[in-house]
């Protein structure tokens, strides 16, 4: 299990930009794949993006590709999620998650860590 904490939430305009950071006290954070993910109200959490561990592959949903960028500081521990564009549909709570599978193998339910979230709301 990997503690993770999420930051950078807030109410932002559409067509504006956040950037959420999630820190993990694990001092073996680049052993992980981390991934984001959000769920919005009364809707399915939603699988985002993740990085792997080097931090060299990423991908995406199609909803959020060329406008979310997912990015990572291993000697910081920490993982980045910048967001462009952003839209009234973006409106939800945000999550990182860490998992110890490959990247090629990760899926959502790869995913065993889970910090507490972090509110995003897109205003039109």
């Amino acid at each position: 299990q990997v503690h993770l904490v999420e930051s950078g939430g807030g109410l932002v305009q559409a067509g504006g930009s956040l950037r959420l950071s999630c820190v993990a006290s694990e001092s073996t954070f680049s052993s992980y794949v981390l991934g984001w993910f959000r769920q919005a109200p009364g809707k399915e959490r939603q699988f985002v993006g993740c990085i792997s561990r080097s931090g060299i592959s990423t991908r995406y949903t199609d909803s959020v590709k060329d406008r979310f960028t997912i990015s990572r500081d291993n000697a910081r521990n920490t993982v980045y999620l910048q967001m462009n564009s952003l839209e009234p549909e973006d409106t939800a709570v945000y999550y990182c998650a860490a998992s110890s599978y490959t990247y090629t193998a990760v899926r959502g339910a790869s995913f065993g860590s889970w910090g507490q979230g972090t509110q995003v709301t897109v205003s039109s």
